[in-house]
């Protein structure tokens, strides 16, 4: 980051902001709804991300989506301290 700009934590969001991140492609053996889920766990605060869930299934993204594990991104969350808050959205 430059040094003449400021990191900005916990701006709210518009909807188009948070809708941009349905536009991402999962590399190598994820599925793309697996690889947008995460990115948006690890991108948004927690009530952008229970936004995020509901423009996710109404683009008919499938929520249950696995990685390459066999883990949902709820089952990811799950095992994260302060995941409590995400889990809300499913």
């Amino acid at each position: 980051m430059k040094k003449d700009k400021q990191k900005v934590i916990g701006e709210a969001l518009s909807d188009e902001q948070i809708k941009s991140l349905l536009e991402l492609k999962g590399a190598g053996n994820e599925s793309d709804d697996y690889y947008v889920l995460l990115q948006a766990y690890r991108r948004l605060r927690a009530e952008d991300f229970v936004r995020f869930v509901g423009f996710f299934k109404s683009a008919g993204r499938n929520v249950e989506s696995v990685d390459k594990e066999g883990r949902t991104i709820a089952d990811e969350i799950a095992l994260h301290q302060n995941g409590k808050d995400y889990l809300q959205a499913f």
